[in-house]
């Protein structure tokens, strides 16, 4: 069966206009993208942050030369509960922008001083999260969230 020719044009018409609207500078699928990455590095904070319940783990960190010192303990507990505290609010959307700030201040500790500023190649990773985290702070957490539900944002 032959499909009648304005039924044609019509086809031809809307698959340009998706097209055009894929490879327009503007937005695709904003919000619903914004969110997947959310969700993501949230559960990469979870699945980190969780370490601070294995205690061979938490006993590696502290035989490192950053943590002999007598605040040692204290920054790795308190970097692996942020990385935990962090990673629950971003899955949940819920108070992004203080999530974000945490997440900012213990990427860059471990970044800058125990990474030694070396971002482009071998520890780029707590960057990376760092740059993730600015991208949420200035964003917003999104619709699909919590914040957005309690504070109910209207604003742009």
């Amino acid at each position: 069966m032959r499909m009648p020719i304005f039924l044609k044009k019509k086809k031809t018409k809307l698959l340009n206009k998706n097209m055009m609207k894929f490879f327009s500078p503007g937005p695709l699928w904003q919000t619903a993208g914004l969110t997947l990455v959310r969700l993501a590095v949230g559960a990469f904070l979870i699945f980190h942050g969780w370490e601070i319940f294995n205690e061979s783990i938490m006993n590696k960190y502290l035989q490192w030369d950053q943590f002999k010192n007598s605040n040692g303990k204290f920054l790795v507990y308190s970097g692996k509960g942020a990385e935990l505290i962090a990673g629950i609010l971003f899955v949940l959307g819920l108070f992004t922008r203080i999530a974000c700030l945490l997440l900012i201040g213990v990427m860059c500790y471990i970044a800058f001083f125990l990474g030694k500023g070396i971002i482009w190649y071998d520890d780029q990773h707590p960057f990376l999260f760092v740059l993730l985290a600015m991208v949420f702070f200035f964003t917003g957490p999104g619709n699909f969230s919590l914040d957005k539900m309690i504070f109910n944002n209207n604003n742009k």
